[in-house]
């Protein structure tokens, strides 16, 4: 198990959360730290050690955007209007998904 994830990952998998971090860091902004909470927080409790683990089957930009935004993506172009699209809150400070120092 990786240190920056709070559940169970192979070496694909691990590329595959790192590659989120990165995708929602570049397009929403938010720090490395905030975006490891997020998906420490959509998949803890899950084993992702699988190298046919379903969170393969989408791109990562996908899950960046499902995850910032809680599910709730009501147009996928690419040069959809977000500025009335509202975040899902980050988890609390508190929660114990905070993995890597802000």
């Amino acid at each position: 198990m990786s240190t920056t994830y709070a559940m169970p990952t192979s070496p694909e998998t691990l590329e595959f959360l790192d590659s989120i971090a990165d995708d929602m860091v570049a397009e929403f902004g938010v720090s490395r730290a905030e975006a490891v909470a997020r998906i420490n927080e959509q998949w803890h409790g899950q084993d992702l050690s699988d190298e046919d683990s379903l969170i393969l089957h989408e791109e990562e930009s996908y899950w960046a955007f499902v995850i910032y935004y809680g599910g709730k993506v009501p147009d996928w172009s690419p040069g959809a209007d977000r500025t009335t699209w509202v975040p899902k809150p980050p988890p609390a400070a508190d929660s114990g998904f905070w993995t890597v120092p802000a």
